[in-house]
């Protein structure tokens, strides 16, 4: 399946509904520190209800380290500055699809890693500046997962 990573996010609810969203698809969530928030938050507990069980979640102390657990073959940047859709790539299972902080998206340093594959995008209309991480991450993984004809469903 895919691996959605969040680097650096800021607020519980998201994750939360992130550990739900990688229960219910078979996604791997890895979080990349510093995170915003306890794992332990009452908002984060609430959003993923019961699911935490469920869900294959994983905390990195930092973007290298997450690099070298994850060993990505792909990796899709997702950033509202990228020109190519994310209905233009071909997925791939074990493909990692990379989400910035609720804030600020992705800072330049990440977006220019070696081992990112294609900076993505969301299509929206021109006056909107962005979409909760969690429908955006939710979005892309199920169009990956779509190509995929939603095996294991």
């Amino acid at each position: 399946m895919f691996r959605i990573v969040f680097f650096h996010p800021e607020i519980p609810g998201n994750t939360g509904n992130a550990i739900r969203l990688a229960a219910n698809t078979g996604c791997e969530l890895h979080l990349i520190e510093p995170l915003g928030f306890s794992l332990e938050d009452r908002y984060l507990r609430r959003a993923g209800l019961d699911y935490h069980d469920l869900a294959h979640v994983r905390v990195h102390r930092d973007l290298a380290a997450a690099w070298e657990a994850l060993d990505p073959a792909h990796v899709y940047a997702f950033t509202t500055r990228a020109m190519r859709r994310h209905t233009d790539v071909a997925y791939a299972g074990g493909d990692v699809l990379l989400f910035g902080p609720e804030s600020v998206g992705l800072p330049d340093d990440v977006l220019d890693d070696e081992r990112i594959t294609d900076r993505v995008r969301l299509p929206m209309l021109p006056s909107s500046r962005s979409l909760n991480l969690t429908n955006t991450a939710s979005i892309a993984v199920y169009e990956a997962w779509r190509q995929h004809d939603f095996r294991g469903d």
